[in-house]
């Protein structure tokens, strides 16, 4: 992954709700692309894993509310930019969690991105990982 400077995304963790979080998904899931969604979803979806530490949560959460959060460092009404510290921040932590990641939850995120995307939107996320699971999402 590339070496960019992320904001404190853990100051935004008192933002996270689940509702706060569909509602947001729902609102910007086609502007935001597949990718930025699936990743999100992916971690939502992680948080209800029992293989995933207190600690690993927290850093998810802070994630989650960052995305949700209106006030991030690139406000999301700017075009192309204002999405895009989000999906870096949501990359990071998914990078960060990857080993806790299971098959189900990824199917579990595909299959709910099925429901917003049509099949030339969903190929985007195909180069979301790579072939050797130990190195994580690029």
């Amino acid at each position: 992954m590339a070496n960019i400077e992320l904001p404190d995304f853990m100051k935004y963790k008192d933002k996270f709700s689940t509702s706060g979080f569909v509602e947001k998904i729902r609102r910007v899931a086609k502007r935001a692309g597949a990718k930025l969604v699936y990743v999100a979803l992916i971690l939502y979806y992680t948080l209800e894993s029992d293989r995933v530490s207190v600690r690993d949560k927290a850093i998810i959460i802070g994630a989650l509310g960052y995305l949700i959060s209106p006030l991030d460092v690139v406000p999301d009404a700017i075009p192309i930019a204002g999405l895009g510290d989000d999906l870096a921040v949501l990359l990071y932590v998914l990078h960060k969690v990857w080993g806790d990641v299971s098959e189900e939850v990824k199917a579990k995120a595909k299959a709910k991105l099925n429901t917003w995307f049509d099949s030339d939107e969903m190929t985007t996320v195909d180069d979301l990982f790579v072939d050797d699971p130990t190195n994580g999402p690029v």
